[in-house]
Parts: C-alpha cells; structure tokens; sequence
C-alpha cells in the first residue's frame, strides 16, 4: 500500500495555520514523520499524507489548535475535533 494519499485516493490534508502557530514543537514530536520547525514555526512535511495516529496526536495535542487535519475527498475535517 502506498503512503501518498493521492495515489491511492484515500488520505489525509495537512495544515498548519501559521497566524496561530507558536512554534511548540509538540506537532513534530509527536509526528516526526509528519511536521518539523523551520523558522520556529511548524510545517507539514507533506500536505497529503496516509492516515496514521501520529498525526491525529499532532492535531490534538497542538494547544493554539492551529493543526488541521482533513479527508482528501470530502474535506470533512478530522482533527481536532471541534
């Protein structure tokens, strides 16, 4: 099974909103394959990805909730949940 969620067409979006980001890292520790800091600010490594756990984790463990993780096809949004 491939990891790109657009390849297979079942996948998740990533974003991180940048205006409410304040760069904890809590994202990339708990999704190192997923988010890293660059200019201390988190970033999705990729925008599309697999569904995994880690990145649920990312999500709801952000305490500004500036990651937001959505399904590819019908862009119902998966975490946090609100």
């Amino acid at each position: 099974m491939s990891t790109d969620g657009e390849k297979t067409g079942v996948g998740w979006r990533l974003h991180v909103d940048p205006a409410r980001c304040i760069g904890t890292g809590i994202c990339a520790g708990a999704a190192p394959g997923h988010f890293q800091l660059v200019d201390g600010l988190s970033r999705p490594l990729a925008e599309r990805v697999a569904p995994a756990q880690p990145v649920l984790d990312a999500a709801d463990s952000c305490p500004m909730g500036a990651i937001v993780v959505s399904d590819l096809e019908s862009q119902r949004r998966i975490a946090p949940e609100e």
